[in-house]
């Protein structure tokens, strides 16, 4: 099987000419399926992106949403469109609506859009402003306190999420791939060849994911994980214990590509 992995593509930044040719360069490399890690478009096109490029490649296409993708609207919105939109095809899979998917005999896929929570680096002394904070309903918030508690309930809403999925596919299978938008560890939150600072890591990294998914694999030593997540458009790798990895991916505006192909064996 090959699987196509793909992050912060920010289709919206293409001119609609240039869609159908990243479409045309995907079905060159001949997947079998994609996972796609999110930063698709805004909430008023990432709907529209994925079924255009469903439709295109006609190939399963495993899908979690990043935090563009709710831009000039909610995050509850959006998660709704985006349900609705994959229900009614045959090629869109919304992870976090989708159960385990099996893609070999051994190996699994789950997956959650997740959050940064805020509580790695330095939040309150921190002075980055995401466009987040005003371009999504749920973050618009005059109190510094009133967002780090949406932050946080944000990630603890993917941390049980994650937890109760991964432990059903560890009942299954030995192998599993976790797809996320947000680096769920410290050493994953890579910017330009380094590890983010306090400054940047409260917003662009989930700490109680990163330690849910770890107290679990050390609970499962026969078992492996690989995490493969983006929204830092910086590539990096990390070994985080002997069975849980993480890889990040890397982005640029305006020039989508593919990350990487898995080969997976049946």
């Amino acid at each position: 099987m090959r699987l196509g992995w793909l992050t912060d593509i920010h289709l919206n930044f293409l001119r609609p000419g240039q869609r159908p040719e990243f479409y045309s360069k995907l079905g060159e490399e001949k997947l079998d399926a994609i996972m796609l890690g999110g930063d698709i478009g805004h909430a008023n096109s990432v709907t529209r992106f994925l079924t255009e490029m469903a439709n295109e490649l006609r190939i399963p296409i495993y899908f979690v949403l990043g935090n563009h993708d709710f831009y000039d609207g909610s995050i509850a919105a959006g998660r709704e469109n985006v349900a609705r939109e994959a229900a009614a095809s045959p090629w869109l899979h919304w992870l976090p609506a989708s159960g385990v998917i099996p893609l070999t005999a051994d190996i699994a896929l789950v997956g959650h859009d997740s959050w940064a929570d805020g509580r790695l680096g330095d939040f309150f002394r921190s002075e980055v402003m995401l466009n987040d904070y005003v371009k999504i309903a749920e973050l618009v918030s005059p109190r510094k306190t009133q967002r780090y508690a949406k932050l946080n309930a944000l990630g603890d809403e993917a941390a049980e999420f994650l937890e109760n999925r991964v432990l059903e596919a560890l009942a299954q299978f030995r192998n599993l791939i976790v797809l996320t938008h947000v680096p769920p560890f410290r050493e994953a939150c890579w910017h330009e060849g380094k590890i983010s600072d306090d400054d940047h890591l409260p917003h662009f990294a989930c700490r109680v994911v990163g330690e849910r998914l770890a107290e679990i694999m050390r609970r499962h030593l026969d078992c492996t994980m690989t995490v493969f997540c983006g929204h830092t458009h910086s590539p990096g790798f990390a070994r985080i214990l002997d069975n849980l990895a993480v890889h990040t991916g890397g982005a640029e505006y305006g020039a989508p590509a593919l990350q990487r192909v898995l080969d997976l064996d049946y």
